[in-house]
């Protein structure tokens, strides 16, 4: 399996499933799982027995992880559209990020 191109921080674009078209930041990664937790998408509810500890009980919402196939990297441009990551190796050896559409760098 090769690494994933998304980080931490990075601004993406829901581009399938119930939550298309809704963006957020990258604030947490799972390489192992091909996942990424987007902060405000995803949410869901689990509902928590009373215990000792919390003899309420209650509806707890959690940010669930999404798969990193039904995201994108948002064009820094069009901020509708999404693009894909590529790799390029500078004159000086350095290996950046770059934006598929345009061939920009990513910041």
């Amino acid at each position: 399996m090769a690494g994933m191109k998304l980080k931490l921080g990075d601004t993406v674009m829901v581009t399938v499933g119930r939550e298309k078209g809704k963006t957020g930041k990258i604030i947490a990664t799972h390489p192992q799982l091909n996942k990424v937790t987007i902060d405000g998408i995803n949410i869901v509810k689990k509902h928590k027995k009373p215990t000792q500890v919390d003899p309420q009980g209650g509806i707890e919402q959690l940010t669930q992880p999404i798969d990193v196939s039904k995201v994108g990297i948002v064009h820094p441009t069009d901020k509708t559209k999404t693009s894909r990551i590529g790799y390029k190796v500078k004159d000086d050896g350095e290996k950046v990020r770059i934006y598929k559409a345009n061939n920009k760098e990513i910041k």
